[in-house]
Formats: structure tokens, sequence, C-alpha cells
């Protein structure tokens, strides 16, 4: 025989349970995420209205058009930093989500799978005599599925750290760029 109605209620109920603790888990971190973009965001508006305030009333200042013109381009270097570090910031949110993201989808299939083998090994011991070759296509089904999500999740890791390498090359191309197209502007 088959596992009992019993093993199939526990096996289903043990999959729900753990399909609302990664529901639970993921909510929890976006809405951590959330709050940490949220705080980034009214950081950077806070210090962007204080340095417009102090910049415009340094341009209010200038005495000439030379000296209004040095004043907007010694701004230029500050705020091309404080660019790069704020998508530096919001990269390091993205990539902590992704993370615990992976973590808690990989901690989810795990469980599921232990529950999946703990049921099929459950058949196998009751199957009836000469369903052995359904019970092993069954096993290696599953197998496969398995070997499946691990390539997925191996590839969809590669994916984020070639994303990750490739905003932090980005990035570090566009600094001496930007410090070039600045020091040019401070130099006319």
């Amino acid at each position: 025989m088959f596992p009992s109605q019993d093993a199939i209620s526990q096996a289903a109920k043990a999959n729900i349970e753990s399909s609302l603790n990664l529901y639970t888990t993921l909510s929890g971190k976006a809405l951590e995420s959330i709050e940490k973009l949220w705080t980034l965001n009214l950081t950077a508006v806070k210090a962007s209205l204080d340095e417009s305030s102090a910049t415009t009333r340094q341009l209010l200042s200038a005495r000439d058009p030379q000296q209004f013109a040095a004043l907007i381009n010694a701004q230029a270097k500050p705020t091309l930093d404080k660019a790069i570090a704020y998508n530096g910031h919001l990269a390091n949110i993205a990539s902590g989500v992704q993370a615990e993201f992976s973590r808690a989808a990989e901690q989810q299939f795990a469980d599921v799978s232990r529950q999946i083998g703990q049921f099929v090994d459950e058949a196998a011991k009751n199957a009836p005599p000469g369903s052995e070759n359904a019970v092993a296509m069954f096993k290696t089904a599953f197998g496969n599925a398995a070997a499946g999500y691990e390539q997925f999740n191996k590839t969809a890791k590669q994916a984020v750290q070639a994303f990750e390498t490739n905003l932090t090359n980005a990035a570090s191309q566009f600094t001496p760029a930007g410090n070039q197209t600045v020091n040019q502007n401070a130099t006319v």
C-alpha cells in the first residue's frame, strides 16, 4: 500500500507550514530592505536640502561671474562623490536582499526536498510487490528535479555575482571619468 491518508495529510501540513515560514521570512526581509531604502533616501534628501541651501547662499554672495563659475565648479566633485556613494549604498541594499532571499529559498527547497524524500521512502516501504519500477522511476524523477533546481540556483547566483561585478566595474570606471570631467570644468 502507498502512504496512509494520515501520512499524506502530515506531509501536506508540513509543506504548508514551510511555505508560510518562507512567506513570513521573505515579507520581513522585504520590509527591512524598504526601511533601509527609506532611511537612505530620507538621509540623502536632508543632506541635499542642507547643501543646496548653503550652496545657494554662496552663489548669491559671488561678486563676479568668475567667482560664480568657480563656486559652481567646486560643487561638481563633491556632488559626483555623493552620487557614487549613494549608488553604492543602493547596491549594498539590493545585494543584501538578494542574499537573504536566496538563503530563505534554499532553506525552503531543502525542507521540501527532505519532506518529499521522506514521503517517497514511506511510499517505497509500503508499496505493493511489483511496483518497484514505479517507485524507482518516481525517485529518479524527483532526483532529476532536485538536480535541475540546484543547477538553476547555481546559475542564478552566478548571474547575480556577474551583475554585482559589472556594477562595481561600472562605478570604478565612472569615478575616474567623472573626476576627469570635473577637473576639466574647473580649468575652464
